[in-house]
Order: C-alpha cells, then structure tokens, then sequence
C-alpha cells in the first residue's frame, strides 16, 4: 500500500495534477510527450495518477460520506456561521446551481476521468512493454474511470462521455447523453476491467490496495443491482457476479467488524477496494491531494481531545440510534453515546454533540495520528458484507425470500442479531434495507440506496417522514453547477433547477 502511495507522489510531481477549474477544458499535465518512449515505469506512473483523485476531499475524503448526512442518517456538526452551510441546505434539499457541494462533487470526478484518458491513450500505445503489465494497469484505469463516472451518474444524471483526451484548441462544448448510454459505458469498462484484473489474493503487499478484479465484480454487481428495478433481469446477474466474489476466497465469519476501521489493519480479510492513506504530511491536508484522512478529524467529537483534530462534524441523529436492535455489536464500534465503552479511557460526553451522539468507527488514537493531518486510515469502498447484502437483495426480488436469508443472516450473526427466519417477502426487503444501514453506516452507502429504491419513491417517502419537508423526486439528482452551465453551451440542467 506504501509503495502506491509513494508512486502517486511521484507522478504527481514528476507530471502535476490537473486543475479542477473546469472539466471540459485542462492543460493535458499527466500526459506522456508522443517523442518520449513510453516504458513500464511511466505506464506505472500514469496508472498511480488516476487513483489521486480518490483522496480529495472532494471525494472520499469527505464529500462521499457527508451524502449520510442528506440521507438523514446524520446532522452537520460545524461550527457555526457559514461552515458545512452547502451540506446543511443539501441536507435540507433546498440546493441551487450554485450550491458548494453539488459543484465540489462535480469537479473532483472529472480530473480523475482526464487521467484515466490519458493513461489509456499512452497503454493502448505503448511498444515493448510487457503485455501481462499492460493488461493489468490497463484494467486498473478501466476501473478507476468507471467508478469515476458511476459516482458522477448517481449524482447528476446522464453525463457528457469524454473517452479521449482533450486536445487543447479544440471546442470544449459536450453534450449530456442519456442514463441509459452513461450506464452502457460504466458497465463496458468495469466488465472489461473485470476481465483483465487479477484477483486481491493474487497482489504482494507491496502492490496490495490497487484496483483488482474482487473489486470489479463487487462494483458491477452494484451497477446492476442500481438498475435492476428498470431491468429485472439484472437480479440474477447481481446474485452471479456476488457468488463470484465468494470464490475468490471471502468468509465473513473470519473478519472482524471493527478490523475495516482500524488504521493499523488497512486492507484487511474483509476489504475489497479501498481509498489509500499514508498520513504523509509533505502533502496539504487542505489539499486536493491530501495522503491523510479526514475521517478522524472530521468525526472526532467537537472540543472533547479524544483525537486529533475533534472537528465534530458528523452528529448521528437520534432517528438513527433507535434503528439499532438490541444486542447489535455494531452500535459501540460506530456511535458514541451516553454510557457507551471509554474511548481510550475517556467517558463519552453527549454535551459534544448537538445530537448527544458522535461517529465512533473511523476515530484513529493518537498513538498512531499525533495530529490532525496524520491519519493513515484507508477508506473502505467496498467490502464483503455489502456483497452479501446485495446478494440478498437480489434474491428477495426474484422471489427467493427464503434464500435471501442465507446471506443476510451471515451479516446478522457476525453482529450478534438473531437469524431471520420465515418472513414476507415484502417484509425481508425492509429487513434487508435496515441491514444495510446499519451495517455500512457513514460509509457513504444510504444515500444511493435510498435513491435507487421504487424509483425514488422510497427514498422520498423515508425522507418526509424525518421531517425532510422539502425533498421531491426532482430533489433525488444534485443540480450541474452553474459554472458548468455557463462556460458549455451545451450543458443542459437537471430538471427542477
């Protein structure tokens, strides 16, 4: 994981980061001069740049888990004023086109799809390079471009398709294609990705944290499962893809809950893909490549010195807290609350939230983050336990409730929940939609599982009944920011805005 993070450095030095100004219209920094030969070190190099864009803050580093906060798992615990002001009116569903958020979460996506253009150029290019390398990194960046654009689709809607890299002086007008085509090239690219990756198991820890093919199948699965209530046949290829993940070795049993979060065990038994930290701080920690975590900073309950940092960020409601069943394992390895265990030593305080609860999960001691940018804890996209909840899922909607239990039960046990036994199958898909809240809880899941479910029907009605007054279906899509709107001719508005 090291070494990863280590050559992301280098490429970013050795080529710069593209400036997130405006998607549609980069200096081409990362690209390889046509005159230079293009040898397994820079097809290396240019691979690491396409995972930098991961670690904004943008990202994964905070915009990806603040949409729990919109889901209403969640209230912003800023300080005050204008802070966390763009979370608080997305959360609020009264957003504009000129909404910080909906513009941040629009523009971090894109400088990561430039790379992976890039790099897929001088891969396709390249001469006496080993084939296995280029095979494999090509199916990395395979990867990494379709999760960029199937982050960018949930959001936003059907997207402007860039597949080759910009040309300066050419036009930067592009023009939004449906859902439907956005979707045909996300799943192109991760079933090709798929194809071409070798599994998890198969990397040295040296190379351990790139994209693999465990994590291809995983995100495939989670692009059908998204689409399936238009296209039911995906059911059956979401309970294949995730029974192909199973071989590849995965035995929940084995895995500990609180190993996904803990800073010393990153990219554990249980991980399938995750975001990679180093807590270097020669990087800005305000940065657009920051090699240290947010989380930890951000969650640590507001002036209580449990960790560095202790921004406070992130206030379970108590909407959420009353969804944990008795006897859940879970509940004192992700909150804190009124007479849960110490935290190293130290007694909870509810006067630290305005919510009396506080995010547990991903705090790191300061024994390993002396400061508020040290943090080495990785962020965990995906992992096992989502892959047996979507199996779940999957099967419940085919008809196959009592199936579905096998899977869903895995999950259960593993928290100390009792198995669930002969129920409706309109009963196990509330059942299921619980577990995964609570299972992936702040790992910014609920939201797009809201939003996929009855066509946003579900997610419209749970959102009114916490007193979302404003939310509609129109609501469910972020708006294209106006800077986007202004400088593309051809950019149309989500509807609503």
């Amino acid at each position: 994981m090291k070494n990863i993070i280590n050559s992301i450095l280098v490429a970013t030095m050795a080529m710069g980061v593209a400036s997130c100004d405006d998607f549609l219209d980069k200096t081409p920094y990362d690209r390889v001069d046509t005159d230079i030969d293009v040898t397994e070190q820079t097809i290396t190099a240019l691979t690491n740049a396409c995972y930098i864009t991961l670690q904004s803050s943008n990202m994964y580093n905070q915009r990806l888990w603040t949409l729990d906060i919109v889901a209403g798992n969640s209230n912003v615990g800023a300080g005050g004023g204008t802070d966390g002001l763009e979370t608080i009116q997305a959360a609020n569903f009264i957003t504009q086109s000129d909404n910080a958020m909906a513009l941040y979460m629009w523009r971090s996506p894109w400088v990561g799809i430039g790379h992976c253009n890039d790099a897929i150029q001088s891969i396709n290019k390249a001469e006496g390079v080993d084939q296995d390398l280029l095979d494999q990194r090509l199916g990395e960046v395979l990867f990494l471009r379709a999760h960029y654009y199937y982050v960018l689709a949930r959001l936003y809607g059907g997207l402007p398709l860039r597949t080759e890299p910009y040309v300066p002086g050419t036009s930067t007008a592009i023009k939004r294609e449906s859902l439907e085509d956005t979707y045909a090239l996300i799943i192109d690219d991760c079933t090709r990705a798929a194809e071409l990756l070798p599994a998890k198991a198969q990397y040295s820890a040296v190379e351990l944290g790139r994209a693999c093919k465990d994590a291809a199948l995983t995100m495939l699965a989670d692009i059908y499962l998204t689409l399936a209530p238009q296209h039911p046949e995906y059911y059956s290829q979401v309970v294949d893809l995730c029974d192909r993940v199973t071989a590849l070795g995965y035995d929940l049993s084995s895995c500990s809950y609180a190993a996904n979060f803990d800073a010393t065990i990153n990219n554990g038994p249980e991980s399938i893909f995750e975001v990679q930290f180093s807590g270097d701080t020669d990087e800005d920690f305000w940065g657009n490549t920051p090699q240290a975590s947010w989380l930890s900073t951000f969650m640590g309950p507001r002036n209580s010195n449990l960790v560095a940092g202790c921004y406070g960020w992130n206030q379970p409601t108590q909407e959420f807290v009353d969804q944990y069943e008795e006897g859940d394992l879970r509940k004192d390895i992700t909150i804190f609350y009124e007479g849960c265990p110490d935290f190293e030593g130290t007694a909870y305080r509810p006067s630290w939230s305005n919510t009396g609860y506080n995010v547990r999960k991903f705090l790191v001691s300061k024994t390993i983050s002396p400061e508020y940018n040290t943090s080495p804890a990785n962020f965990v996209v995906y992992r096992y336990a989502d892959v047996l909840l979507m199996q779940a899922e999957a099967l419940n909607e085919q008809g196959l409730t009592a199936d579905a239990a096998i899977p869903l039960n895995i999950v259960r046990t593993r928290a100390g929940l009792p198995s669930i036994g002969n129920i409706s199958q309109e009963q196990m898909r509330e059942v299921i939609i619980h577990e995964r809240r609570m299972e992936l809880a702040f790992e910014g899941h609920r939201w797009f599982d809201l939003i996929r479910l009855q066509g946003g029907d579900y997610a419209v009605n749970f959102l009114k009944s916490i007193g979302k007054e404003n939310v509609n279906k129109n609501r469910l899509l972020f708006p294209i920011p106006q800077t986007e709107i202004d400088a593309n001719p051809l950019m149309e508005q989500n509807y609503g805005y």
